[in-house]
């Protein structure tokens, strides 16, 4: 093992020990690494809204639970950092690391490398989803974290989840990059615009329609299953032509529920569209081809799962199946000419959505932000008009309690967890318009929406959950060109000590933005950016433009290093 040396034995660190029940304890063991563990020291770590819902639900998260598949139980006991279920955790997954240890077998780290840390463990599968650091492995609220090359290695790509970073860029700047690449994700993950090849399909047809495109989509995507609830022999024959074997069902309830990959409905049923909703499995696009007819009133849809899912929801008005999977767009990124709106624009992530649209450089956007907080309203404007006037694009904030918007956007981004946000966004879209479903509305959620004007519109929901080393290596890149400053986030700073209220100040929303907690500072309360000036006037003078910054954070940290 090469270890630093002067690495204390006992440390600072917040404990979640269950729900609701937050600790800083002053004496918490450091581990010393295994043979194939790394050690690693916390400079920063960002507070997030997702370690709330850790807070109150403990156990019972998803991502608290054991790991079933992906790493064998005589492994993961070699890991004390592993502490899934009721054992207490550390959250924190918003985190810049320093490696100062390593065993003897650790092939991939090395003793003095600055890292991002990736924190989605997307192999290593719990019972309801998926481990992850900060949550059945400990996180970053704590001077220092084991981890293990056995669960920090990407298996598909190969890829370190410790992403090395430059020395000249802020600890806060490094540790924002998790948040932001959630944005990120959101934004520029691709969407499959095909059927699923050799996956399972199911076709659903009433009286009157013609299964019109289906040969042409199973041509671009070739399923390896077909099941079919047919209403007409002739239906049933079209589809024999298509020289896949198809089972054929009586009923849909006889059908499993989150089975199929593709659903294609030539149909416009309510009770059948909510019938169908319940059977689209994970990453699944249910395609609805009205042929001309109306559904008349709204439907059921799992919007939850649009985000968790992550489901799509595509179709037309017209006869063709294939028409409606060429509407789907590449990704869910902003166009050339967007009219985008950020409801919820004032919250943290809020903030990130509105600065990243600015700042995107995509010809002839146009930003709108909305919250229903003035304070909220005034931090984001602070923040954004620097980049709204480097890059050239208008951007306009509105109280829409005070001042309600009349207008149609063809890309909106939800920041609220509120299913009648979606129904009013598909109302207030315009033409071909995207509607980012960013907030983590409940996975079991549904809500009525108009797929009548969802249809008609040619709208189409994105969701996404979490961020992809892809994800994080792609605002690393922006950070470090200087197109984008993650910095802008910042709105608080703290020690130990302050951790705890700057979780309280999350759950009440009293803070505007992100909230950065130094762990080496250990007795340093929280401090909104406000109040620097007065509690630490000369960390306060080496903001920028009122902007937190590596001069700044210099300053702060400038005794404890």
């Amino acid at each position: 093992m090469t270890m630093n040396p002067g690495i204390p034995t006992q440390q600072y660190a917040v404990q979640l020990v269950g729900p609701s029940q937050l600790r800083l304890t002053k004496n918490k063991e450091v581990f010393k690494p295994g043979p194939r563990q790394v050690l690693a020291k916390i400079e920063a770590v960002g507070l997030c809204f997702s370690d709330l819902k850790l807070l109150k639900q403990f156990s019972a998260h998803p991502r608290k639970q054991e790991i079933v598949t992906g790493l064998s139980k005589s492994v993961l006991v070699e890991i004390p950092s592993y502490v899934a279920g009721e054992k207490p955790t550390v959250p924190g997954h918003e985190a810049t690391c320093r490696i100062v240890a390593v065993g003897s077998e650790v092939k991939h780290h090395k003793v003095g490398e600055r890292c991002l840390i990736q924190t989605d463990y997307r192999d290593l599968r719990t019972p309801q989803s998926n481990a992850a650091f900060g949550y059945n492995f400990e996180g970053a609220l704590q001077e220092y974290v084991l981890m293990d090359e056995r669960v920090i290695m990407d298996r598909s790509t190969g890829k370190r989840f410790l992403i090395p970073v430059p020395e000249r860029l802020s600890a806060s700047a490094i540790a924002l990059v998790e948040p932001w690449a959630c944005v990120e994700n959101s934004y520029a993950t691709a969407q499959r615009q095909t059927l699923k090849a050799r996956g399972k399909l199911l076709v659903v047809a009433d009286a009157g329609h013609a299964l019109e495109g289906l040969a042409e989509a199973v041509t671009a995507g070739r399923p390896a299953t077909v099941t079919s609830l047919c209403a007409t022999p002739a239906q049933r024959r079209e589809l024999a032509g298509l020289g896949i074997a198809s089972d054929e069902v009586s009923s849909l309830a006889s059908l499993p529920t989150e089975e199929f990959d593709d659903i294609i409905y030539f149909g416009a049923g309510k009770q059948t569209l909510e019938a169908l909703n319940d059977r689209l499995a994970a990453h699944g696009i249910i395609n609805i081809v009205t042929g001309g007819r109306k559904i008349g009133q709204p439907v059921s849809v799992g919007v939850g799962r649009v985000h968790y899912g992550p489901t799509r929801w595509t179709g037309t008005t017209g006869s063709s199946a294939a028409e409606a999977y060429k509407r789907i767009p590449a990704s869910g990124e902003i166009r050339r000419g967007d009219t985008v709106l950020v409801i919820g624009a004032g919250g943290p992530m809020g903030q990130m959505h509105v600065i990243r649209s600015l700042c995107a450089g995509v010809p002839g956007v146009t930003v709108t932000g909305t919250d229903v907080d003035d304070a909220r309203l005034n931090s984001l404007l602070q923040k954004a008009s620097g980049p709204s006037k480097a890059n050239s694009v208008p951007l306009r904030l509105s109280n829409t309690q005070k001042t309600p918007l009349n207008e149609k956007f063809s890309y909106i981004a939800l920041m609220a967890p509120v299913g009648a946000l979606v129904a009013a966004a598909i109302r207030d879209s315009a033409e071909g318009a995207l509607i980012n479903i960013f907030a983590g509305i409940p996975a079991p959620t549904r809500h009525d929406l108009d797929l009548d004007t969802y249809l008609a519109k040619r709208c189409f929901m994105v969701g996404s959950s979490g961020s992809e080393i892809r994800d994080m290596e792609a605002v690393l890149q922006k950070v470090e060109a200087g197109q984008l400053d993650t910095d802008y986030s910042v709105d608080a700073v703290s020690g130990m000590a302050g951790a705890a209220d700057g979780i309280a100040a999350v759950e009440n929303r009293t803070l505007a933005g992100k909230i950065i907690v130094y762990p080496m500072l250990h007795d340093m309360g929280l401090v909104s950016l406000a109040q620097l000036k007065d509690k630490l006037p000369v960390v306060a003078a080496r903001l920028h433009n009122g902007i937190w910054c590596k001069a700044a954070e210099d300053e702060l940290l400038r005794d404890a290093r």
